[in-house]
């Protein structure tokens, strides 16, 4: 459960933060009437990831066995793989975000209403879908026949709402670099699981070989079944059977990706402080003020 709320809560604050950055550049330069056009894009892109993963869930019920590890083991790499590419690009370009959002919403109000709704749609819709593929191959590799994994994702999205209002309404400040950080290292472990998983899922489809070859089996010591079993499962996708293909798998990804996660990108400290408010206007500096007194006796 713990797993599939940190997936809920870090792609969630993801597209808040975006949300808030769009909005609140609004209200600030005055243009409120934009507002409609804006939340339009952002229904429609929650419509579709929505969409996207019923599609998911309810159409791999109507495959046969084999079809729906292979459906599930494919996905699951592919998820893998968008959930590798995001965290590692949003600690390279999570301080240039907000510049980049404001550029594209410029643009958006130049060309009308369209282009507002196809920008909000496109910077929500992208973290949306990632959301939604993510999100059913976790909960398909962590499922243990109970609702605990999606309502870990469901608590998560919750949170990253309440955290994005606190954003836009100033009461919350946090180092967004080193949250991004520590939550994206996480996420790749969490991502490591879910890929060891789906290598299993396309050996029970026959696409790879070695579903009988085991690593080890220390199912007598911590079984399947028990709650700190249960426990390991949700938090790590932990498996006490694994096979070969698994444990290696796990391990050429895991080790190498987290290595090159934490090696420095030029973060600044002090430079991820940032609240949604700052946004919205602040008081300018008594340079500026100069700056502006001199400009107008001039």
């Amino acid at each position: 459960m713990f797993s599939n709320y940190l997936i809920g809560l870090r792609e969630g604050l993801e597209a808040s933060l975006v949300v808030c950055i769009l909005i609140a550049y609004l209200v600030k330069t005055g243009r409120r009437d934009a507002l409609r056009p804006i939340w339009t894009g952002i229904g429609i892109a929650v419509a579709i990831a929505l969409g996207f993963g019923s599609v998911l869930e309810f159409g791999s019920q109507e495959l046969t066995f084999q079809a729906q590890e292979a459906l599930g083991g494919s996905l699951s790499v592919l998820a893998v793989g968008l959930v590798t590419w995001m965290v590692f690009w949003m600690r390279r370009t999570a301080r240039h975000l907000k510049s980049e959002l404001h550029g594209k919403l410029d643009q958006a109000l130049a060309m009308g209403t369209g282009a507002l709704v196809v920008t909000a749609f496109l910077a929500v819709g992208r973290e949306g879908l990632e959301t939604a593929l993510f999100v059913w191959a976790s909960v398909h590799a962590a499922s243990d026949g109970t609702p605990r994994p999606l309502v870990g994702v469901a608590l998560g999205l919750a949170t990253a709402v309440l955290l994005g209002w606190l954003f836009y309404r100033g009461a919350l400040k946090i180092n967004l670099a080193k949250f991004f950080t520590w939550t994206g290292a996480m996420l790749v472990v969490v991502a490591a699981g879910v890929l060891a998983y789906g290598f299993h899922d396309l050996q029970e489809a026959d696409w790879l070989p070695g579903l009988t070859s085991l690593a080890f089996d220390i199912s007598g010591t911590i079984p399947p079944d028990s709650w700190y079993g249960t426990l390991l499962k949700g938090v790590l996708n932990f498996q006490p059977d694994p096979t070969v293909l698994q444990v290696t798998v796990w391990l050429l990804y895991l080790v190498p990706t987290l290595t090159l996660f934490f090696a420095p990108v030029g973060f600044r400290s002090g430079k991820g402080k940032v609240t949604v408010a700052d946004e919205q206007g602040s008081r300018p500096s008594q340079a500026s003020q100069a700056e502006q007194g001199r400009a107008s006796q001039a």
